[in-house]
């Protein structure tokens, strides 16, 4: 048992960050509390209003795309709170598959594989989510 944990994921880009705030419960279950989809600029303010809801004690943020100035914004924010780096590869293809696990497919979609379908909505939440499955996973 790893034990109980809430943390704050998020996956950088240039244009729109993915954010998740997600618990480890004491039987080792992740739940995904929170998700949302916004600017670059919003997401420290946002990152201090959940962190007053939460008190989670971790960001953990993606290596791409304006990682370093995310995590340099993050920092003179919310100075007390430790923030992890950690590498985003194959986050997209994993986001896929919660994307379609939260949103279960209709119709024809259920007979293609989840991984060769393209989600009608942004999935950069479900990125996030699974930057977080990583860290929570060890």
């Amino acid at each position: 048992m790893l034990g109980e944990k809430t943390l704050l994921a998020i996956d950088p880009g240039s244009a729109k960050c993915g954010l998740a705030l997600v618990h480890r419960d004491e039987h080792d279950d992740i739940h995904m509390i929170w998700h949302a989809i916004l600017a670059p600029d919003k997401v420290p303010a946002r990152a201090m209003e959940l962190h007053q809801q939460h008190n989670f004690s971790l960001i953990v943020v993606g290596n791409g795309t304006r990682s370093r100035s995310l995590v340099e914004s993050l920092r003179e924010e919310m100075p007390s709170i430790g923030i992890l780096v950690i590498d985003e590869k194959d986050t997209t293809m994993e986001a896929r598959e919660r994307y379609w696990e939260h949103n279960p497919r209709k119709g024809l979609r259920k007979l293609l594989p989840a991984t060769l379908q393209v989600p009608p909505d942004a999935i950069d939440d479900y990125a996030a989510l699974v930057l977080a499955e990583r860290v929570l996973a060890t």
